[in-house]
Order: C-alpha cells, then sequence, then structure tokens
C-alpha cells in the first residue's frame, strides 16, 4: 500500500511513525528540527490514518511491510525509526521482519507485550459525532466534550476532522477499519527472537504504557537496548515535554 508522507530535510533518513487515531501532522514541529540536525525526515500516514488508504487488513505485519514498500520507492537502502505508541509497535515489528534496513529505532510509550482494548470510551466519543449530518466543526467539538473529560484527546481526534466536501465533514482515519481490528493493535510482539538493532526506549513519567515489570521482557528482546523516562510527560511525551523528548532522541540517532 502506498503510504501517504511528508519529507523534511536532506541527510540519512529518519522514519516517523504516529500512534493510533494519529496522523504524520503530529510531528510537524519535531520533524523540522530532527531535518535541521541532518536527516531526511518523513513524517508518515499509516494506513487506515491521515491521507493514507483504509483497508480491512489492518495488522502490524501489513504496516511493516508497508514501510519497506516506502522505502524501496524511495531507494532507500538503510533507515532509523521513531514510533509512538501502535507507531513504535510496527516500528518493532518492522525490525524483526526487515533487520537489514534498519539503523537505529527509538520506541515511545510503548512494550513489547500485548495490551488489552482499552479505547472504548473514544470510540463511544466518536461514534457521538454524527459526521453525516453535523454542520460545524464546533458541533463536533460539543459532541466529543460530552463525551470526553481529557482535553488533549479531544484536540488530538478534532485534527482529523475535515472537510470532505463544501459542505460534509468526515474523519480522516478509518473509523470502521480501525474499530473491526483493535485487537490487532493490542497485539503482543510473537516469538522471542532478539532484536540487535541499537535502540532507545522512552516511557512518560506519568504515562501506565511502559511500567518496571516491562524491562525485563524489553531486555529479553533487545540485545543493544537503553530504557529512559521523559520527565512531567504521559503517553504523548513528545508533545507534552518536546524539548527532552528532542535532546534525548538526537543524542541516540547522532
Amino acid at each position: 500500500m502506498k503510504l501517504y508522507f511528508k519529507k523534511n530535510g536532506e541527510g540519512f533518513p529518519l522514519l516517523i511513525l504516529h500512534g493510533l487515531f494519529g496522523l504524520g501532522d503530529n510531528w510537524a514541529t519535531l520533524s523540522k528540527a530532527y531535518a535541521e540536525k541532518g536527516f531526511a525526515v518523513y513524517i508518515i500516514d499509516s494506513r487506515n490514518h491521515g491521507r493514507s488508504e483504509h483497508s480491512h487488513d489492518f495488522s502490524y505485519d501489513a504496516m511493516a511491510d508497508d514501510l519497506a514498500e516506502l522505502m524501496a520507492d524511495e531507494k532507500l537502502s538503510e533507515c532509523s525509526i521513531i514510533g509512538h505508541s501502535m507507531g513504535g509497535k510496527t516500528a518493532m515489528f518492522f525490525a524483526m521482519k526487515y533487520p537489514q534496513l534498519l539503523h537505529k529505532l527509538i520506541v515511545a510509550d510503548i512494550a513489547p507485550r500485548k495490551y488489552a482494548p482499552h479505547h472504548q470510551s473514544i470510540f463511544a466519543a466518536l461514534h457521538s459525532v454524527d459526521v453525516e449530518n453535523i454542520t460545524s466543526r464546533k458541533e463536533a467539538e460539543e459532541k466529543l466534550r460530552a463525551a470526553l473529560k481529557d482535553e488533549g484527546t479531544i484536540q488530538f481526534l478534532l485534527k482529523n476532522l475535515y472537510w470532505k466536501t463544501e459542505t460534509q465533514l468526515d474523519w480522516r482515519f478509518g473509523l470502521a477499519e480501525i474499530e473491526k481490528n483493535i485487537g490487532e493493535i493490542g497485539k503482543a510482539l510473537p516469538g522471542n527472537d532478539l532484536i540487535n538493532t541499537p535502540t532507545l526506549f522512552l516511557k512518560g513519567s506519568r504515562s501506565g504504557y511502559i511500567n518496571e515489570s516491562d524491562d525485563a521482557e524489553i531486555r529479553s528482546r533487545f540485545s543493544n537496548v537503553s530504557i529512559d523516562t521523559i520527565s512531567n510527560a504521559g503517553h504523548w511525551l513528545h508533545a507534552e515535554n518536546p524539548k527532552e523528548f528532542f535532546e534525548k532522541t538526537i543524542l541516540f540517532l547522532k
């Protein structure tokens, strides 16, 4: 599948993968900062997200293959990857499947283990927005605010709302495709193969996505790994503390 992406800068290729319900544009500011440090930065919309195609095949295997296809199209023989949440799990699958294409890996706030489905409240909120019939972004915002308490999540979701026609709003992500396959997104990294790519795991200090009990499993799957924490940050650690996130990632990449 052809993925939509934006490219910034020249130099060694750095692919950035967003999380569930995200899009490449979430990384626009940081991508410019990496480009200024000498990277060719690709901010990518994963399948069923942003401007990339929708598909009922929504698995990490398929998303890893999408990246390999993008690299072939762009004639990239090697790259480094930063992946957040779902994007981090995609990057782990890519590291298993295409180790020869990967130089360095940064995984932001996700462990290799299985995660139980936990997005029910977001699906309920999204279904409360009748995109067929609403007439303004404000109306959509009010519906989301009635269903969700977290302002950050509300604004994050609203970034995906766009005018499909002059009178019709729609979501950029494939809501039906994502909801049908949500079990796939929680999947653990399969097997027990050791990944030798130099890897940095970053967790948010206020996030519960990577806990101390995950450290042992991370070290059992990654032979060349560091685990670090971004202070004053929850799950969206790159958005909540971009300065520290950038400093720690650029040090590792360089």
